[in-house]
């Protein structure tokens, strides 16, 4: 390696990437075979990124989670609506219109 000298005057102290804008840096425990299967399946596919992976079965079961509730809603619904739990609806007359005194 040939020498040069650097020279660190505007250097700044910090990460050398910076964090994306919709991205927060965290650390987390996950168990050790958790961590080795998203890495396989990274492998597997070629290459990528295990964190990526992680990141989209997370969303994924955050939107199966959230989805949930309306499936449950729209079918119990449903059903109310089969057995005929709403009746009919009552036609009303309209109501008489009285003089007001002068």
């Amino acid at each position: 390696m040939k020498t040069k000298e650097y020279n660190f005057a505007n250097a700044r102290r910090g990460a050398v990437a910076k964090n994306l804008a919709n991205k927060t840096r965290i650390t987390i425990r996950v168990d050790t075979d958790i961590l080795a299967w998203f890495r396989d399946k990274v492998q597997k596919a070629g290459g990528g990124n295990y964190q990526t992976l992680i990141n989209e079965a997370l969303r994924e079961h955050m939107q199966q989670r959230n989805g949930a509730l309306e499936v449950t809603l729209r079918k119990v619904l449903r059903e109310e609506l089969q057995i005929g739990a709403l009746p009919a609806p009552v036609k009303r007359k309209p109501a008489a219109k009285h003089a007001v005194p002068a």
